[in-house]
């Protein structure tokens, strides 16, 4: 333990904390692969996966991260079996009704992006009990994308911007890039300065694709169960080596 903590103050002393990323996002991949090679099942793989949850988002407070959105389930996971389905769910609900108290104390605002009227009436319960809670934090805000897909994003957004034109609400030459991000589900946040992904694959399956036009990609081998504060540092780290041009030289 005493090496371990030596080696992550070792990690912490490499950052400069005048050269954060504002927003961090992560796509947590690789609870599954995780439990196969421990001969365990998937289950046990999601619920590690929920103790990184809780060590990530803690840090991300501790080191001065304004915005943490993590890709907790896609639209796409519709077509898991059912039962991992619902089990995902269950471990939704336990995480708010456990770490809410936490995650309020340390000024945490909880956000969600995604469709959540389209999830069973508990779990939409235990949200709106964790948004209403948390509204006013401002230490740190945790964006839960859940039933979210980037595309459905784009095309919610679409949606809203004709309804309002048709209205009369706003007019065709309001129509830009900053109008745009007014109707996403980030609206009034920055984009995410960094993308970090575990398990080695490499690709955004389909995550803020209108808002990852300028992040930084980070892709790690290491799995989400084993993604702990020593692999932040290091994604971190490495963030500070870029240089960020935005199209400029």
């Amino acid at each position: 333990m005493i090496s371990i903590n030596k080696s992550i103050n070792n990690l912490k002393k490499k950052l400069d904390h005048n050269n954060l990323p504002k927003h961090i996002a992560i796509i947590m991949d690789g609870n599954g692969r995780w439990a196969k090679k421990k001969l365990l099942p998937r289950s046990a793989g999601h619920r590690e996966g929920v103790k990184r949850v809780r060590e990530i988002v803690e840090e991300c407070g501790n080191i001065g991260i304004d915005f943490l959105t993590i890709y907790a389930f896609s639209t796409e996971n519709w077509n898991r079996p059912k039962d991992e389905v619902n089990y995902l769910m269950s471990l939704l609900i336990e995480f708010l009704n456990k770490e809410l108290e936490t995650l309020h104390k340390n000024n945490v605002k909880i956000n969600v992006l995604g469709e959540i009227d389209a999830l069973e009436e508990n779990v939409q319960d235990e949200i709106k009990k964790a948004l209403i809670k948390t509204k006013n934090n401002s230490k740190l805000t945790l964006n839960i994308a859940l039933n979210y897909g980037g595309r459905k994003e784009i095309a919610l957004s679409l949606k809203h911007i004709i309804k309002d034109l048709n209205k009369g609400n706003i007019s065709i030459e309001e129509v830009d890039e900053n109008l745009i991000n007014d109707y996403l589900y980030t609206k009034g946040q920055p984009d995410p300065d960094l993308l970090i992904r575990t398990s080695g694959e490499l690709r955004i399956s389909n995550f803020l694709i209108y808002q990852l036009a300028y992040t930084e990609f980070y892709f790690t081998n290491v799995n989400w169960p084993d993604f702990k504060k020593k692999n932040l540092y290091k994604a971190l780290i490495e963030y500070q080596q870029r240089n960020r041009r935005f199209g400029g030289l």
